[in-house]
This record gives structure tokens, sequence and C-alpha cells, in this order.
């Protein structure tokens, strides 16, 4: 198969009425001995689709050849034939890992899509988070001639945005059912899910909504990097939404297909889960970092910061009542997941009572050791912390020490966010940002530091790896450090789980159970 001039395609064919009875814009040139016919296709969208569907699948899409590729920044290849990929599939999933600059893959295939007007509007989903610091930001660096507008705050200020003439409107989650009926009124014909894992559970009000909106002329693009990352029965809501046959109507039924019962609550993955997750993920793009950019090194380190006497006196009598629980009726789930988390605020600083109250403790070993890898940092420094107040201790004791910083948590607003990201990456007045790890585990690029430190760890791998991915990825010219400070096992043994991928595989009460053993 040949491209000529940008405007042709020359398929050689033993049976080329198969095309030139379907598509009119075809016609044949020539018969070619020992070879069949050359067939000569106009170079159309369209025409492509058709191709495919006739089995031509190495038929490429136009935007390779027939696009400008407008913005600030020339495209990777990886980029291209993602973008490429896209165009051709009216539902596709994009799983190209983290920092692989898939938001601005998704944006030129979709500008491509609005200037062949096969499209005529775009939806983004994605999280609060990323709305304005990688969507807005990305759409304005790749299609600066669109209008882009981001329908969030009250619900008349989102009507607003959702009937204005924005070709992309940028939406969060959980906003879309305050706006649902408009939404379905908007003439959306394509609705982007970024950081699609938000949608791994079909059962909840937020997947039930979206799949509200999807008709059957609806171009639906899910992008997500860690499509099961805590488990295979992770793939399922997102399979049913992009496409619905390819996964069986019950959810029982597929987790029989990918998990192995055990006990009667305990279930591993099967041998071949991973084989059937990437079948019914399809069709699917996925690039790694190492296939596509010549990233610096990424090294793990941790950093022992012992307890106090005081953290490991509540620490000791708070394990000695989860083994008494532990010794009479069965733990819940539920309990256990409360009693571990009590542990790490022990760890980290301050507990929260059952009224609210903060109880604090002295951490001076982990403030010591944590200023220790500040100072011998050679750029910023990003500091990972769970719990709102261990975030309010770390931005004390940094301000005692002269040590300029600033933070993100969850009562942090999105225009507050995406200034101080802005300022953190673009200024030298913020030497050190201290974040909840949810707050910057997706889309958001945060690599003016080469150092994180985890002031404590968290349970779900998906959002760890995103979490480090900000400061790992596309535009990072210098080695990377994560640094856990452990200061108790139950820490300890979270690191352990998240750095080997293998909390998918250790249930919570099976954690539980392991931690209150452990001395």
């Amino acid at each position: 198969m040949e491209i000529i001039d940008n405007k042709a395609l020359l398929i050689r064919t033993r049976n080329p009425d198969k095309i030139t009875d379907v598509i009119e814009q075809s016609k044949v040139i020539r018969e070619v001995p020992d070879v069949g016919y050359e067939v000569l296709v106009k170079w159309t969208l369209t025409n492509t689709f058709i191709l495919h569907k006739l089995g031509f699948k190495k038929a490429p899409s136009p935007i390779e050849g027939q696009y400008e590729w407008p913005g600030m920044y020339k495209p990777f290849d990886h980029q291209r034939t993602t973008a490429s990929f896209l165009t051709l599939n009216k539902r596709a999933f994009c799983l190209n890992d983290m920092g692989t600059g898939k938001t601005m893959s998704v944006a030129w295939a979709a500008d491509y899509l609005l200037s062949k007007k096969i499209i005529s509007r775009v939806l983004i989903v994605c999280p609060l988070s990323i709305m304005d610091t990688a969507w807005r930001a990305d759409l304005f660096k790749t299609a600066m001639h669109r209008k882009v507008d981001i329908a969030h705050g009250s619900k008349n200020k989102r009507i607003k945005v959702l009937k204005s003439d924005a070709e992309f409107v940028i939406i969060n989650y959980d906003g879309i059912e305050i706006v649902v009926n408009d939404i379905a009124k908007g003439k959306f014909d394509l609705i982007v899910c970024d950081e699609a894992s938000a949608l791994k559970i079909p059962t909840t009000r937020r997947w039930k909504t979206l799949n509200s909106l999807i008709t059957p002329n609806t171009w639906m693009w899910l992008l997500t990097g860690t499509p099961a990352a805590q488990s295979p029965m992770d793939a399922y809501g997102l399979a049913k939404m992009l496409n619905p046959n390819s996964v069986p109507k019950y959810i029982g039924a597929f987790k029989d297909q990918v998990m192995l019962r055990l006990t009667q609550f305990k279930y591993i993955p099967r041998t071949d889960a991973q084989a059937t997750v990437f079948k019914v993920l399809q069709p699917a793009i996925r690039y790694t970092k190492e296939e596509c950019l010549d990233l610096p090194e990424l090294t793990y380190v941790e950093r022992d910061t012992p307890m106090t006497s005081q953290q490991k006196k509540y620490y000791d009598i708070l394990k000695k009542e989860m083994l008494f629980e532990a010794a009479g009726e069965e733990v819940s789930a539920v309990n256990a997941a409360v009693k571990m988390n009590k542990l790490l605020q022990i760890s980290s600083g301050a507990v929260y009572s059952d009224t609210g109250e903060v109880v604090e403790f002295d951490c001076s070993a982990k403030l010591k050791e944590m200023t220790s890898i500040i100072e011998q940092s050679s750029h910023k420094v990003l500091i990972f912390a769970n719990f709102k107040h261990g975030i309010i201790t770390i931005k004390t004791h940094l301000d005692s020490l002269g040590i300029t910083s600033d933070i993100i948590h969850g009562g942090i607003s999105a225009t507050n966010r995406a200034k101080i990201i802005t300022d953190f990456q673009t200024t030298k007045d913020i030497q050190v940002l201290i974040i909840q790890p949810k707050a910057a585990a997706h889309g958001i690029t945060l690599h003016a530091a080469n150092t994180i430190i985890w002031w404590g760890p968290i349970t779900s791998t998906e959002t760890y790896l995103q979490a480090n991915a900000r400061v790992h990825r596309a535009g990072q010219k210098n080695h990377c450090t994560v640094v856990h400070l452990v200061g108790s096992q139950v820490e300890r043994t979270l690191y352990t789980n998240l750095t080997s991928k293998t909390a998918a595989q250790t249930t919570l009460l099976d954690m539980y159970k392991n931690i209150i053993g452990q001395a």
C-alpha cells in the first residue's frame, strides 16, 4: 500500500471489485502480473473506514498526511500514531503510559475530526485537578484556534458553558450528574474520559449517568495508563461502557472469568486474567514511556524515621486493640481500614478523633530527615502527604526554617491549584510543594521537581504510580528520586505492596492480619 501525493492510496489486490463496488472514489489502474491489480482510492477518512471494514487494516488515517499538526510543539512519532489510531476508531481505549503526552494526541485527533466535520463538539470528562492545568493548557498548546471552556462552579455557570459555542467543553466527573440533561442537549458527538478508571464500577451513579449520554452515534475514547492497576475486575466497567458486547451482561460472570475463588471471601486473579483483560479492552493503543521517550532514571530509596516514644506508645496501644479484635469476632474490612488508617495517622504525626479533633504527636525524626533530603536535592521537591493536618505540620516546619513552600489539598479551589502549579513550575519562589496524592494523581506536570518525598504511604497502587509520574514524565531532564519515609511497620508493609505492585493480590484483611502479627 502506497500513499500517492497525500491524496490517494494505491492498493494491490487480487480482488479489485471488492473495493470498487463499495467505494465510489476508487478505480482500477492496471493489472500487475503475479500480484493482481492496482486500485487507486481517494484518501479520505470515510474511505479509510471502509477499507478497514473490507480487511485492509494497514490503510492509514489521512491525518498522517493531510493534517498540519498545529500548536507550539512538534508531535512525537508515538503521538502521531496515537492520534491516527483514534481518528479511525469511533470507540477506543488509549492506554498510553503516564507522561507520554496522550492529552495532546487526543487534542490533535479531535481537532482533525472537527476540521473534517466528522464531529461537531467535544466533551472532555476528567478529574477536577486537571481540568485547567492539563486539558485547557494542552488544548491551548495544540488547538489554540478552537474555543475551549470549563463547565465548573454553580449549576447555572455550568449550563451557560454547555450552551455556549465552545467546541471543547471540559467537565469533572462529579459535575456530570448536576447538568446531565443539558449535556444531552449540547450536541456532543465525541466524549473523552480521561483517567477513565473512575468508571471501573458500573453500579455507581457516576457510571450510570455518563452511560446514559452515549448513543449509537457517539464517538468515545477512554484514557487511562492503568486500566487494571488494582484488580482485573477494574476492566469490567470500562469495557461495558465502551463496548457492552465485549463482556458478560452481569459482573459475576466476568468475575468468574478473571478471578479464582480460594475461600468464601478471598479471590486471586486467574493465570489468564491478563489475556482476558487485554481482549475486552479493545480496540486499544498503548505506548510505554520506555518505548517512546528517553526519560532519565527513576530511583527509589527508603529512609528510616523511627517514631518518637510518644508516637510508639499510642501506636502499640492501638495494635493491641486490633490484636484483641482479631482474636474474637471476624474483623470487617471497613473496621480494618479504619484501624490501619489510625496507625498511619499516628505514624504521620496526628490522629483525628471520633469528634473530628486533631491529636498531635511529636514527629521530629520524620521532619528532620525530610529537611535533610530537601537540602540535598539539586532541584525542587514534591512532598506527598495523605492527611491534611500532616500537610499543615510540614508547611509550618518549613516556614520556620525559611524554606519556601506551598500546599494543595482538597480544600484548595481549582483556580488556586492551577496558579500554585504554574508558579511551582515556572518561578523560583516555591522550592517545595506539599500535596495530597489524589490532588496530583492525574494529568498535571510537576517536572520542575526531581525529588519526591512520601511523608506516608497510601493504599492505592494506581494513585501511587500516577502521583510519581507527575515528576517522571516528558520534559524531565534530571535523574529522579522517590524517597519513602518509613517510621512504622504499617508504613513499611504498604510501601512494599506499592513498589512490588502486589496490592492487587493482597486483600485489606490479609494486610490487617499481617500488620498486627508483626512487632
